[in-house]
């Protein structure tokens, strides 16, 4: 009696650990993704520019496209594997967005596997839940170093700001500032370079007084508290009035910029 017992025990649980395993299993072919024997999904290969590895959409069996899977050509390879590429996937039913990789030498295959195996598509549609799921053990992080291009100019000419929110040394425009959050406590404000790119941020608070200062560079991806005396970079010039509530502190700011090779 207790073999028996102990028989069925075994057999339940066989089949407890047999049930996600069986779930598992992907095929792909001509085009179709199925699981389990069943067809889910139809995946269409989008070619793109001359030995650029192509980008992925795939669409439900009623036909509705769900996920658009486009190769993150704004990251660099990842150094320590070079044998995948990284692909953003739009997640398009659910607003949602993550970061993957896939194979270089079979994309394709890579792509369905992955999605095969992520049980996201349930009843012919996108399952937000278990998409968030998806993202969090799957999605990848990589830390990006960012490329900058500091605009050539006569380093010997003052810093100075002007009513539009740029940064000037002598006739060159090297920066611009944006304040992005202003409140009782301080203000944050965001510098970055002429075409656009953001290479710090700053919060502080007491105004034009201000001393002690948060900075997160996005050039070298730190946080540091610091402390920028006034007058304490050289010579700054507000090129006409009333430029912004805190341009004292700003031309001080951005000539701890430039010294700091950041502008």
């Amino acid at each position: 009696m207790r073999k028996t017992i102990k028989a069925i025990i075994t057999s339940v649980v066989l089949l407890l650990l047999a049930g996600p395993l069986a779930a598992q299993s992907v095929s792909y072919k001509s085009g179709m993704l199925s699981v389990d024997g069943k067809e889910i999904a139809r995946i269409v290969k989008l070619k793109a520019g001359f030995a650029q590895p192509a980008n992925y959409e795939l669409y439900s069996m009623s036909g509705e496209k769900l996920i658009i899977a486009v190769l993150a050509s704004d990251l660099p390879p990842d150094p320590q594997n070079n044998t995948d590429f990284y692909y953003r996937f739009s997640f398009l039913t659910t607003s949602q967005v993550g970061l993957f990789t896939l194979s270089i030498l079979s994309a394709e295959k890579s792509f369905a596997k992955l999605i095969g195996q992520s049980g996201i598509i349930v009843d012919d549609k996108l399952n937000e839940a278990k998409i968030n799921e998806f993202i969090a053990l799957k999605s990848k992080n990589p830390i990006v170093r960012t490329e900058y291009n500091i605009v050539k100019r006569n380093m010997m000419f003052p810093v100075m700001i002007k009513d539009d929110n740029m940064i000037y040394q002598g006739l060159e425009a090297i920066g611009k500032f944006k304040n992005i959050s202003s409140g009782p406590e301080g203000d944050t404000y965001e510098f970055s370079l002429p075409d656009g790119l953001i290479v710090v941020k700053v919060s502080f608070s007491g105004g034009n007084s201000a001393s002690k200062f948060i900075i997160n560079t996005k050039k070298d991806s730190q946080t540091m508290a610091y402390t920028i005396a006034p007058d304490g970079f050289g010579k700054t010039i507000i090129a006409s009035a009333g430029v912004d509530k805190n341009e004292h502190t700003i031309l001080r700011i951005a000539k701890w910029l430039v010294n700091g090779k950041y502008m």
